[in-house]
């Protein structure tokens, strides 16, 4: 007999994906020029030009097993040294290559990080709004996923509702930022606030609480905006990281988990990661794109389109009545609905061919989801239906 919780999950496909293939059949029909697809969080620069060099060049002048073969369970060490070293000279940690464990993806870095530090039963917190699949990441496990409601002022952490939410069940906190969906970046502040709550609950309880912070975004952050790194707030923490948005290559599914050295039992936990591994069958990425990773560590995509895309946005959906509270990175905005029903907007937006995601699946009612990685041009086109929208569907007259 097949597994009946995964065959329930059938009918409980990821929101984002259904909406991105509704738009991939829409633009068979009309063209996709003219879907306004803002579903999926698909970046939209070219690699470096560098990273391509660097790939034709192993290509054609290194060893094939070197570049094809398996690298060793924890990543090549030479990579994982460098980027070890990169994180000390950006943060002032003091990584070594032995508390740096390859993964592919970020995906892959949550999913060892979770097992390293909870059992079936343990909970896990993560904040609203949140990114869905953390719930599978998460309850598939074995661990427990709780969601503390959002603060939707700002969205900042929600203190008073998280400190009774972090009872002695909990083992980990997860975050992400800076943030998917609302595209807020946690303040040295928040960190802190956050870092003092957690530090002194573990004395309460007896127990370490790991903090797991998913930081793909880590490098898309707006002019003016302060981005901390979470890991120099607190000890017991490990930072996910994935090359899929920085280097615009989510393709290639590599990324990694960067163990504060600080961190309970520290010296353990990436050869943890290798056992890990044993029974998820997420192990070994590819080696030559680790070996090329590494040699543009200190190297971005032209990431400046995103903001670029933000303030256009912004600016003309504000004007429109739309309450929303500015990102400060990544490609993502949360404007609040004119309705209250999400789902409901979202579906009148089709009609208009713009394809906007619903808040509920991420932890929050009445808010939708805008990926704003496309091209600037397909923007600024969008702007003529979001106006017929709104006062088609809602009598705007402004």
């Amino acid at each position: 007999m097949i597994v009946q919780k995964y065959k329930d999950m059938l009918g409980r496909k990821s929101v984002i994906r259904q909406l991105s293939e509704f738009a991939t059949a829409r633009g068979a029909e009309i063209g996709y020029e003219n879907v306004f697809d803002f579903s999926l969080g698909n970046p939209s620069v070219p690699v470096p030009q560098k990273f391509t060099d660097i790939m034709i060049d192993m290509l054609q002048n290194r060893d094939p097993m070197e570049l094809h073969g398996y690298s060793q369970s924890l990543g090549i060490p030479s990579v994982r040294e460098k980027i070890a070293q990169s994180l000390n000279k950006r943060f002032g940690m003091n990584y070594t290559g032995n508390h740096i464990f390859m993964t592919t993806g970020a995906a892959g870095a949550i999913a060892h990080a979770i097992r390293c530090v909870t059992q079936p039963g343990d909970e896990i917190l993560t904040f609203a709004p949140y990114f869905p699949e953390y719930q599978p990441y998460i309850n598939l496990s074995g661990a427990v996923l709780k969601v503390v409601p959002a603060n939707v002022e700002n969205f900042q952490i929600n203190f008073e509702a998280f400190e009774e939410m972090l009872t002695d069940k909990v083992m980990a906190v997860l975050i992400n930022t800076p943030n998917n969906p609302s595209g807020m970046v946690y303040t040295a502040e928040t960190l802190k606030k956050l870092a003092d709550v957690m530090s002194a609950k573990e004395k309460e309880y007896g127990h370490d609480i790991f903090l797991i912070s998913d930081e793909p975004y880590r490098e898309i952050i707006f002019e003016g905006i302060d981005a901390p790194y979470a890991s120099s707030f607190y000890p017991n923490s490990f930072s996910c990281y994935s090359y899929s948005k920085s280097l615009s290559l989510p393709g290639e599914r590599i990324g990694y988990v960067a163990v504060n050295p600080a961190c309970t039992d520290a010296e353990y936990i990436t050869n943890m990661c290798g056992q890990i591994s044993r029974g998820t069958g997420h192990n070994c990425p590819p080696s030559i794109i680790q070996l090329a990773v590494a040699e543009v560590l200190d190297l971005t995509s032209d990431l400046s389109v995103y903001e670029t895309n933000m303030n256009i946005l912004y600016k003309e959906l504000t004007s429109l009545g739309f309450e929303c509270v500015k990102p400060g990175g990544t490609f993502y905005m949360f404007p609040k609905a004119l309705e209250k029903d999400a789902i409901a907007f979202c579906e009148k937006a089709k009609k208009y061919d713009l394809i906007l995601v619903p808040s509920d699946s991420f932890g929050v009612e009445g808010y939708f989801r805008i990926a704003y990685c496309i091209d600037t041009e397909k923007v600024k086109r969008s702007l003529d239906a979001f106006r017929k929208f709104v006062k088609t569907e809602y009598k705007f007259a402004g």
